[in-house]
């Protein structure tokens, strides 16, 4: 089943030139899909027209089976969790058991099962022994894992990281990224992750790559990566890991199909192991 289903989808913001043209795409139910292109390449764009914050100048967005309109817009909005860039705008409550539990009270949660589900999402993201610190003595990428689970609580069926990553520090970009793969991994959840940074792609499903308001190149990291012609033609970097298997190729070590540095560091010790 398809989770989100985009037909011509348009959009300008001054009534004259397109910031979104013609874009068409789908993500299945359960997948993890990366939106990836630069700065105003329309990815955080899109991001809003699928979640209701822009209205369309034309096309069609269905989610969950479900045409975004003004009829279905909250039904839609009660499926769907969006993480944004600053995990600062996103608190509202005094610690961080207090921020987890505000959208349950908006949800009117008895309050004897609040604690359970408190704990429960706590626990995804690994901030179970914060759930009493204030969020402003937190790190960014910890306050950005407490935003998740405040969203997480909600149980929507779809995730988006709206650039969730952009204003960290590496340490708390790789927390972040981590608790997406996790959650990947031990839910049934649909993530879509809008980003610029091409070493996330490397683990989704799915990669649609847009540029100047159109998808430019779509379907799995390694078909995406396999022409990397294209790739750099659209202005996107390689990830680190096949670069340095392009470089090694240069001096005539040829190495497997493998793109992530896990994957690079294994195809270079069984090199090492032959010779």
């Amino acid at each position: 089943m398809k989770a989100v289903e985009v037909e011509k989808l348009t959009f300008s913001y001054d009534q004259e030139t397109n910031a979104v043209e013609d874009v068409t795409f789908s993500i299945e139910e359960g997948s993890y899909t990366t939106i990836i292109g630069h700065n105003g390449s329309g990815k955080s764009t899109v991001a809003k027209l699928i979640t209701g914050l822009l209205e369309k100048k034309s096309g069609k967005v269905v989610i969950d089976g479900l045409e975004l309109n003004e009829d279905n817009l909250y039904e839609i909005r009660k499926r769907v969790g969006i993480v944004f860039q600053n995990p600062d705008n996103q608190f509202i409550g005094s610690t961080v058991r207090d921020d987890i539990a505000f959208g349950l009270e908006n949800r009117c949660i008895p309050q004897e099962n609040m604690d359970d589900i408190i704990n429960e999402f706590a626990e995804k993201v690994r901030m179970t022994k914060y759930l009493d610190k204030e969020p402003t003595r937190l790190s960014g990428g910890q306050k950005q894992r407490v935003a998740i689970a405040g969203i997480l609580a909600m149980k929507p069926k779809i995730l988006i990281f709206d650039e969730a990553t952009s204003m960290l520090d590496p340490q708390g970009k790789d927390e972040i990224k981590k608790v997406i793969r996790n959650l990947h991994k031990d839910s049934t959840l649909t993530i879509i992750s809008i980003t610029h940074d091409i070493e996330e792609v490397i683990h989704a499903d799915y990669v649609i790559a847009l540029r100047k308001g159109h998808v430019a190149m779509s379907g799995t990291p390694q078909e995406l990566f396999a022409d990397t012609d294209q790739v750099r033609k659209i202005h996107l970097e390689l990830p680190f890991a096949l670069r340095m298997q392009e470089a090694l190729a240069r001096e005539g070590i040829h190495l497997g199909k493998e793109i992530t540095m896990e994957g690079l560091v294994e195809e270079l010790c069984r090199y090492d192991s032959k010779r």
